[in-house]
C-alpha cells in the first residue's frame, strides 16, 4: 500500500479563502508521481510544477488533465514544487516521499 504525503499551504485573499494541496508517492519503479488541487474542489490542471534540485530546476511543467505529474525520481535529495501562484505554493522534500 502506499503511503501518501500531503503538503498544503493555507493562502487567503479578502474575498476567496482556499488551500493548495499536493500529495507525491514513489511509484516503486524509479518514478514519482504529485497529484494537485485546491481545497474548495478546483483542480490542478495546467498549475505549475517543478522538481527542484541544489537550487536549480531540473523539471519544469504543468499538471495534466488529471492535476497529476509523473516524472523520473532524480538521484539524491529534491523538492517537489506545486506554484499555483503568489501565495498558493506547496514543497514537498524528497524524504517525506514514500513507496
Amino acid at each position: 500500500m502506499k503511503k501518501l504525503v500531503v503538503a498544503s499551504l493555507i493562502a487567503s485573499s479578502s474575498l476567496f479563502a482556499h488551500t493548495v494541496l499536493m500529495s507525491c508517492y514513489d511509484n516503486g519503479d524509479k518514478t514519482v508521481t504529485c497529484e494537485g488541487g485546491f481545497s474548495n474542489g478546483s483542480d490542478a490542471k495546467g498549475v505549475k510544477f517543478q522538481v527542484v534540485q541544489k537550487g536549480k530546476v531540473i523539471v519544469d511543467a504543468k499538471m495534466n488533465a488529471d492535476s497529476e505529474y509523473t516524472f523520473k525520481k532524480p538521484n539524491g535529495k529534491y523538492e517537489a514544487v506545486l506554484d499555483a501562484g503568489p501565495g498558493h505554493k506547496v514543497v514537498i522534500k524528497s524524504e517525506e516521499i514514500t513507496e
